[in-house]
């Protein structure tokens, strides 16, 4: 039995027997493993609202309802994102710097104001044919009858092309923005950086690279990118230099993770349901459904984190002022009370926008339309190339509570 299955079976043959009070889902390894769904499922069961009194992040509630998560997430007021949104707190998580995600009214709804031309409407059009051009080249690239990391040639490739042209920097310089998103994340002695002091290290030349953006830009007549969107709008010019590497960091693993780690998890989902993918080219027009489906199974964003601001109940819980709050809404997704059969790709369920992987009201992800534009384009062409694509081996997942990601996912197109 491979580490995975047996790290899941004891999970799960131990986490109903366990005292409930002991339950702590924010565990890395359990999602390195893919092995946390049943400590949701109890929690959703038995305890929806759920304090857990130690864990290595400290005491926190989990939320784990659909319900509950939206209830938290549209009130502002009693849940503050203004010291984080990660369950870690400090450098150890990739909490780092402050950034209007990490921001209350109005400072908040200012910032996020300075770059959504960036993903507007008009901006999306812009963009399509490009994104549309890069995928078919990916694609048209990859090896036939051999085995490939779908990850680093596709998911990775078309995320990193696409961010290099938000921020306007040499397509040279691509995948220097992956590696700096993911190191965010990293937790030390666990793949990409060996201690701390390391991770710093990488972080600082993260940083001092988008200062040189910061004075070419503000030295120059506003543009489209969204570098200058910072440089010269009302809201952000002033930023203090911590303010403005917190935003670069956010719209750099904002534009990385749910993306590629989307593009991987429903290359994976349709392997595991090939009927749902046998729909889908039987019916292209169920497309803008699939990729919602997609998300929502993949919800490459596990959770999002609050602070009651005062002395607030949810689902029957008194939760004090000061409490840390995890939304979870990788377990809102999988909730039964809202979704039949939950933990299956079905790609034609009714209001497939229901998902809660993008967060919901004030805070809700900024780019989720490009997003769902990329993931879209990706499997249009996808099918228009191969009739086939086989995953050969589990994947390797990120160590992260935070990210459900994907660090490689060995993948074969069988020749003809």
């Amino acid at each position: 039995m491979a580490d995975g299955d047996a790290l899941r079976a004891a999970v799960n043959g131990q986490v109903w027997s366990m005292p409930l009070d002991q339950l702590n889902p924010a565990q890395p390894a359990l999602f390195e493993a893919d092995a946390m769904w049943p400590v949701f499922e109890r929690l959703r069961k038995e305890d929806p609202v759920h304090h857990t009194a130690e864990s290595e992040f400290g005491p926190y509630w989990s939320i784990t309802r659909y319900a509950d998560v939206m209830a938290v997430d549209i009130d502002h007021e009693a849940f503050s994102s203004a010291d984080g949104v990660a369950l870690p707190d400090g450098t150890a998580g990739g909490e780092l710097l402050p950034s209007f995600i990490a921001m209350d009214p109005p400072t908040h709804d200012q910032q996020r104001k300075a770059v959504s031309p960036a993903v507007s409407p008009m901006s999306l059009q812009r963009l399509e044919p490009l994104i549309r051009e890069r995928a078919g080249q990916i694609l048209d690239d990859l090896p036939i009858g051999e085995e490939f990391d779908w990850v680093d040639r596709v998911s990775r490739e078309l995320t990193a092309m696409t961010l290099a042209t938000l921020f306007d920097v040499p397509q040279a310089d691509r995948r220097k923005l992956t590696y700096w998103s993911d190191v965010v994340f990293a937790t030390p002695g666990h793949g990409l950086v060996d201690s701390i002091e390391h991770k710093w290290q990488i972080l600082r030349e993260f940083e001092a690279y988008f200062v040189d953006l910061w004075n070419q830009r503000v030295n120059a007549p506003p543009g489209g990118d969204l570098i200058s969107m910072l440089a010269h709008n009302l809201a952000t010019r002033d930023m203090t230099p911590a303010q403005y590497f917190g935003n670069v960091i956010l719209l750099t693993t904002g534009g990385n993770d749910t993306t590629r780690n989307t593009i991987t998890g429903s290359l994976l989902a349709f392997n595991q349901y090939p009927d749902e993918l046998r729909k889908l080219r039987e019916d292209p027009d169920l497309l803008p459904g699939a990729m919602s489906e997609a998300i929502r199974w993949q919800t490459p964003v596990s959770l999002m984190r609050r602070r009651a601001t005062r002395d607030v109940e949810v689902g029957g819980k008194a939760i004090r002022k000061g409490d840390k709050v995890a939304m979870w809404y990788i377990s809102a997704n999988r909730d039964e009370e809202m979704f039949e059969d939950p933990h299956r790709l079905i790609i034609d369920r009714p209001r497939p926008r229901s998902h809660i992987s993008f967060g919901y009201g004030i805070h809700r992800c900024v780019g989720n339309r490009l997003a769902e534009l990329q993931l879209s384009i990706v499997w249009q062409e996808i099918l228009k190339r191969f009739p086939e694509i086989i995953v050969t081996g589990e994947p390797k997942r990120t160590h992260s509570i935070q990210i459900r990601g994907y660090e490689q996912l060995m993948a074969v197109i069988p020749r003809r």
